[in-house]
């Protein structure tokens, strides 16, 4: 029975490598490529949204299931996932006779306009990206750089949060798994109620640039707090932020998805879960040994929350960089053009 278990933990990982990023990145570059940049906000957060419903149920249903059948189950519904997406979702850029792609929802080849008089075609990508190649995609785009930046202070404080949080409630309130999953649930109906009925209504009339600050904000406040807690009850209390905090990551895919052009969405997404990735392997490192130290005998002071505030301050330093992006919807003119990437 050891040895099943190494080899789904292997296959798990291999296929994790390959499948996992994509599974948040595609989609939202499938909205990109069927919706207008006004409703790419509410979209994100919709699906962003059901995300969350179906990890409630997940959590849910784990309780009612024994172990193996949660693996099959699991198991099905993925399944089931690929058929409907086979049968029902067409592709959203098919091929046409050039042996260019284009939107669904658009009417005409795309054109992306430079410094001579004529418009140029969009080049395909047709090569295997290089670090070159996302370092240009990086720079072609200060809305974007600014955009990568917060993601990554953003994912280094959310990567923190999981990997030390834990850690500090069993240490300073003893708190066991049932107390863990009740906090799980109670973020992640929160979560889905805001991005599914909250996220809608206020950014078509406040803007994602706004609600993602605000979110970045309201993120900073429930790390200096939880780095306080003086009781097992402030957790609880503090997972109410989790309404705001959700809605960051939508409007910043969102804000991202604004500054390329129709057949970089995919790009764009990806390399923003790039960046993301990055700092939740980097977050890790550092705030583990940091949550441990603060709360062994050989603290430098006493202060057992230091980590969680530090936490903090990264989600601070994004608030901060999202103020500085000024431009949050490109003319096509200014959109970065995929000919720096097939250069």
């Amino acid at each position: 029975m050891t040895n099943y278990f190494y080899a789904y933990y292997i296959l798990r990982t291999l296929t994790g490598m390959v499948g996992d990023g994509s599974m948040i990145c595609l989609p939202l570059a499938y909205l990109a490529d069927n919706l207008p940049d006004r409703q790419r906000a509410s979209a994100f957060g919709i699906l962003s949204g059901v995300g969350s419903a179906s990890f409630v149920c997940g959590t849910l249903a784990v309780r009612f299931l024994s172990t193996s059948s949660t693996f099959q189950v699991a198991a099905f519904v993925s399944m089931l996932a690929v058929v409907y997406m086979r049968i029902f979702l067409e592709e959203s850029m098919p091929n046409d006779a050039d042996g260019l792609t284009r939107p669904i929802l658009k009417e005409g080849p795309d054109v992306i306009q430079n410094n001579s008089d004529e418009p140029s075609k969009i080049v395909v990508f047709r090569k295997i990206p290089s670090v070159k190649d996302f370092i240009c995609f990086l720079r072609s785009s200060s809305s974007f750089s600014q955009a990568a930046v917060v993601a990554f202070f953003n994912s280094l404080a959310e990567g923190g949060m999981m990997a030390s949080m834990n850690y500090f409630l069993k240490a300073r309130f003893h708190f066991n798994k049932n107390q863990y999953a009740d906090l799980m649930l109670i973020s992640g109906v929160l979560g889905a109620v805001s991005l599914l009925l909250l996220m809608p209504m206020l950014a078509p009339r406040i803007g994602e640039g706004k609600l993602l600050s605000t979110g970045l904000l309201v993120s900073c406040i429930n790390g200096l707090l939880c780095s306080i807690s003086w009781s097992a009850w402030v957790p609880y209390a503090a997972t109410v932020f989790s309404m705001l905090m959700v809605l960051a990551s939508p409007c910043l895919r969102s804000i991202a998805s604004k500054q390329v052009g129709p057949r970089e969405q995919g790009k764009a997404q990806g390399c923003i879960s790039g960046i993301s990735s990055l700092a939740n392997i980097i977050s890790p490192l550092i705030f583990s040994p940091l949550t441990a130290l603060f709360l062994s005998e050989n603290a430098p002071f006493y202060f057992p929350g230091f980590s969680i505030m530090c936490i903090g301050l990264a989600s601070m330093i994004s608030f901060i960089q999202s103020l500085m992006i000024k431009s949050v919807t490109l003319t096509p003119s200014t959109k970065i053009n995929s000919n720096c990437l097939d250069a």
